[in-house]
């Protein structure tokens, strides 16, 4: 990872890479996105979230793909995205 977030969350794929979403970087809350690959030790970035947003929930669902949910950006969020 080439900077410092925390408050994220981090999901295993079913292809065995991890979705790093949102979080926090110490000045703002973070809408971004990465892709880690343990068998290459790589970071790429991924497509943003709709919105920045720290402390919140991701779950990986039986298709594949990643639900992310609620957290914080100022106020407590009530909307989701998926991946």
């Amino acid at each position: 990872m080439n900077s410092a977030r925390y408050d994220h969350t981090a999901s295993v794929l079913t292809n065995g890479k991890v979705l790093v979403t949102g979080g926090q970087n110490g000045i703002s809350s973070l809408n971004s996105a990465k892709l880690y690959d343990p068998s290459t030790g790589t970071w790429t970035m991924t497509g943003s979230m709709n919105y920045a947003r720290y402390l919140h929930a991701a779950s990986v669902l039986t298709n594949g793909k990643v639900l992310v949910t609620g957290g914080l950006m100022n106020t407590a969020l009530n909307n989701s995205e998926l991946y």
